[in-house]
């Protein structure tokens, strides 16, 4: 068989192949009323791995979770959205989380997180402090929310980010005014514990947690666990 011969059969076999993955793909898409449902398939999801679209689950999970986180402290703390001069809670977390996510004042991640338990700072902290959150973690997802075979999560940043939730849980807990009082109201005190903040919180770290584990086996890496003193310090991302 002649060179051009093999050329031609191979690139018959790669198009043989390349249509069963279109076709096997087509095939699960669910159809209403024959129309295409909203799990319609995509060329791009040919050039994803399991493994990007579990990075894609968790980090739906993560966002989702921080916009519950939202909504639950502005009916805590009320005065925040009115600062924004929205009509309720549900306007400002829509405004929120609309993507690309906003920065207050400029300032971004750890930084945005510390600037709402600023005892100078006059805007919305629950508005900060969410901010804060979504920028410092979709930066340990690189900037993307889509996902394909060439890409590799820094494992080590992703449990950066996990530790870094723990730290913002923390100082939203106990970090008080010049005043004395907490900046934001949120799981509260000993006689008044609302455990759904906890548990929102621990659902954001454990899934950062489980990513970060998951890039590391990819790659054969050991991640290193932080040092924190006392569990106070944000580690940059």
């Amino acid at each position: 068989m002649g060179y051009n011969c093999q050329v031609r059969l191979f690139s018959c076999r790669f198009l043989l192949a390349f249509c069963i993955v279109l076709l096997t793909a087509c095939s699960s898409v669910v159809k209403q009323n024959g129309l295409l449902s909203s799990s319609e398939f995509k060329m791009a999801s040919v050039v994803k791995t399991d493994i990007n679209l579990v990075t894609e689950t968790h980090q739906k999970i993560v966002f989702l979770a921080l916009k519950e986180l939202a909504l639950k402290l502005y009916k805590r703390n009320p005065s925040e959205w009115r600062k924004g001069g929205y009509q309720g809670a549900e306007e400002a977390v829509t405004e929120l989380v609309k993507f690309p996510f906003m920065s207050i004042n400029d300032m971004k991640s750890i930084d945005c997180i510390w600037l709402s338990v600023d005892d100078d700072f006059e805007g919305d902290r629950v508005q900060a402090f969410i901010a804060g959150l979504q920028t410092m973690i979709f930066e340990a997802y690189q900037g993307q929310r889509e996902f394909y075979m060439i890409d590799f999560l820094d494992a080590q940043k992703l449990y950066n980010s996990a530790r870094n939730v723990e730290v913002a849980s923390w100082l939203i807990r106990t970090k008080q005014s010049a005043s004395g009082a907490v900046f934001l109201v949120s799981s509260g005190d000993a006689e008044e514990v609302n455990l759904s903040f906890e548990r929102l919180f621990g659902k954001i770290i454990n899934a950062q947690d489980m990513i970060a584990q998951i890039m590391a086996n990819r790659q054969h890496r050991v991640l290193k666990s932080a040092l924190q003193s006392m569990v106070t310090a944000f580690i940059p991302i």
